[in-house]
């Protein structure tokens, strides 16, 4: 009798588990009935296709920077605002000792983050910071800290290969980029 009881209520119990799964490459399902016939219609990611190995390891490192750096690029655009808020309201000193209350809480909280990163992962935050604020890295560092300390760090990122005045292209130079981004937000990514 128990037996009888405990089946259906495990089958009812999995049911809505096996249904609420996403299909792995999925971006889209649906169902529609036409002439009395259910079909799924079902629209599928795109593939990347490279014909050479190191094309698909630049890939996948471009994606795990994506998952590591979007997140920060995220607060940047949030910190941002903030600031732009508070800024408006001060005089000129106390707008100074702000900025420079702000600079020494994320140099304390970044610090550690940012030494880690690899240079593809600078690479793609400077262009996400620009994605996210509109703004380049070195004209928000120009704004917030003066021009002799942005050309100063702008100096520094040309000694590892980065460029705080690139732009964000989506269209043309940054697709790939774009693509892993919209990808990471609908929450597609592996």
């Amino acid at each position: 009798m128990l037996r009888c009881l405990l089946l259906p209520l495990l089958l009812v119990a999995a049911i809505p588990r096996v249904a609420a799964q996403r299909l792995r490459g999925v971006f889209h399902q649906q169902w529609i009935v036409d002439r009395g016939d259910s079909i799924a219609h079902i629209d599928i990611l795109p593939v990347y296709v490279f014909s050479r190995p190191v094309d698909l390891r630049r890939y996948r490192r471009m994606v795990e920077a994506v998952k590591r750096v979007y997140p920060m690029a995220q607060a940047a655009k949030a910190k941002m605002r903030e600031m732009e808020g508070e800024l408006l309201t001060m005089n000129k000193k106390e707008r100074r000792q702000y900025i420079r209350r702000c600079y020494r809480d994320l140099l304390h909280e970044y610090t550690p983050v940012a030494k880690r990163m690899t240079r593809t992962q600078g690479r793609v935050f400077v262009k996400l910071i620009d994605r996210e604020t509109d703004y380049t890295a070195y004209e928000l560092i120009r704004e917030f800290r003066g021009g002799f300390v942005a050309t100063f760090w702008q100096g520094i990122g040309r000694l590892f290969g980065h460029n705080l005045k690139a732009e964000y292209d989506a269209a043309n130079e940054d697709r790939l980029l774009e693509q892993i981004v919209v990808y990471y937000e609908a929450g597609l990514l592996p």
